[in-house]
């Protein structure tokens, strides 16, 4: 068996870049989905969103890099598409900084309280 082989090709990760306020609706339509299983992690960055200037204590500056929050969820049972589709339509507001979505293979799992591998760890 060859590595390619090797690779568990049905488990996927579904990494969403999205605004903070969208995080609840986001949230209720992974669970609908079959998906309720995510991380959260607050993130700054920057992408067509365009900068703000601003002023503090007479000084100006620029805010480029924006507030956003990353969901990471790793599916097997449920379609990528569906996670992708879910998020789409829940984070969607029409504005420029709505966010990404990517989706990536994942290379194997290991679930640590039980030992399973794999489709079975997720």
């Amino acid at each position: 068996m060859t590595d390619v082989e090797a690779i568990d090709t049905d488990i996927k990760m579904v990494v969403a870049i999205i605004r903070p306020d969208r995080l609840t609706d986001v949230k209720r339509a992974l669970a609908e989905t079959g998906a309720p299983s995510l991380t959260v992690t607050d993130v700054s960055g920057r992408g067509s969103q365009p900068a703000k200037k601003s002023q503090w204590r007479g000084e100006e500056y620029v805010v480029d890099l924006h507030q956003k929050v990353k969901v990471e969820t790793v599916v097997a049972d449920v379609p990528a598409e569906d996670v992708v589709s879910a998020i789409a339509e829940a984070a969607h507001t029409g504005e420029k900084g709505d966010g990404k979505i990517f989706v990536l293979p994942v290379e194997g799992a290991y679930q640590v309280r039980t030992g399973k591998e794999g489709v079975e760890a997720v």
